[in-house]
């Protein structure tokens, strides 16, 4: 069984140069300790929250870059929710987020969670 994932949960893109936090809005949540997520917080900036800088070389603000110019900040652009999250657990009417999920950028970076942010709710 797999963790849920709770607001501040931390997760890394393969192309991102550090780690962020996944920020869970509280509206029509399950509180335990944290607001728990579910796989429609994919929302750029206001969930999914810059990786430092992008290394991507899809990435447009990186293309046109000389040799050996620093990569461009991140800006994250996640336009498809997290997949596959758990189907039978519904937070907010939509499956559960769990740290074996995997979220794609369209830069091609795929963003996985490091540290669900709890230890003790399991989802199937």
């Amino acid at each position: 069984m797999a963790l849920a994932v709770c607001n501040g949960a931390t997760m890394m893109c393969s192309f991102g140069a550090a780690p962020s936090n996944l920020m869970v809005l509280p509206m029509n949540r399950c509180m335990c300790a944290m607001p728990l997520a579910n796989i429609m917080d994919h929302k750029p900036i206001v969930n999914i929250l810059p990786f430092g800088t992008c290394l991507s070389i899809v990435n447009p603000a990186n293309a046109g870059m000389p040799l050996g110019a620093p990569p461009a900040p991140c800006i994250p652009v996640t336009t498809t929710p997290w997949m596959p999250g758990a189907p039978t657990v519904l937070i907010a009417n939509f499956p559960a987020l769990n740290n074996s999920s995997k979220l794609i950028c369209q830069w091609a970076g795929i963003i996985q969670i490091i540290n669900p942010g709890q230890m003790n709710i399991m989802v199937p």
